[in-house]
């Protein structure tokens, strides 16, 4: 396993953050875990060690919302998740993570700023098969690389203005699927070896304190701060990936 203590001082506040958005507290941060844990090891690395340690997390988010989730739009969604990963497995090895950074960036950018800057509407969105399936695969699929599925699965969900805990839920269901469906192909990448198994098995008792931390202030904070902290979280992050994504590769044509 890992021993580097520079490597626990990035992973363990990556996880709490990852946990603290899956019990519903602000779920944009989440996608700044990987990038955190990446300061002190490689990007496939810190996937493939967060991975178990995420599907804990879910089992523990889908128990704290249980029977509080949204059937259509997880019908909606989830096939072109599963579709999205699919297509990650098999270009996996040829895949740019600062091409996948920037497309997370502009997606979440772009959704912010028409949320912010638009003439609010009153009338909420519908779930709707044809954007569940699109949004759903480009999660599913930004979701296998760097675990970002965050962002593209908001910008189906967030318009509909589901209550909060409704809203939680149903991402927690969502990811539980995304999650346990990633296992299979990134064993099949032989990502799981002995070092990164073991470090999350060190790891995986920060799971259920993170969700269960994220779940106490979903019920202690009002619904319109919710949303206003998963809009400015998804902002922040899409402005941080962008910034990496491009930055690498400046770097890299220079």
């Amino acid at each position: 396993m890992i021993t580097d203590p520079f490597f626990y001082l990035c992973a363990i506040p990556a996880i709490l953050l990852y946990g603290m958005a899956k019990g519903g507290f602000g779920g944009g941060i989440a996608v700044i875990s990987v990038p955190l844990m990446t300061l002190a090891i490689s990007p496939v690395t810190a996937a493939a060690i967060l991975l178990p340690i995420l599907v804990a997390m879910d089992f523990v988010a889908i128990w704290s919302f249980r029977g509080q989730w949204s059937r259509i739009n997880i019908k909606y969604t989830l096939p072109g998740a599963i579709a999205g990963i699919v297509v990650g497995a098999f270009t996996f090895r040829y895949l740019s993570e600062d091409a996948i950074r920037i497309m997370i960036g502009l997606i979440s950018v772009a959704f912010c700023l028409d949320y912010w800057f638009k003439r609010k509407s009153t009338v909420k969105r519908e779930p709707n098969a044809l954007r569940g399936t699109f949004w759903g695969s480009i999660a599913g699929f930004t979701s296998f690389g760097i675990h970002a599925g965050g962002p593209p699965i908001s910008v189906y969900m967030l318009p509909q203005q589901l209550e909060k805990t409704l809203l939680m839920g149903t991402f927690a269901v969502f990811f539980t699927v995304v999650n346990l469906v990633k296992v299979i192909p990134y064993a099949w990448l032989g990502q799981f070896d002995h070092s990164n198994l073991m470090t999350s098995l060190v790891l995986i008792p920060l799971a259920p304190i993170g969700v269960r931390l994220g779940f106490y202030c979903l019920h202690k904070v009002s619904e319109q701060l919710i949303y206003r902290l998963c809009y400015f979280f998804l902002m922040v992050v899409g402005v941080k990936l962008l910034w990496e994504g491009v930055g690498n590769l400046v770097v890299a044509g220079g």
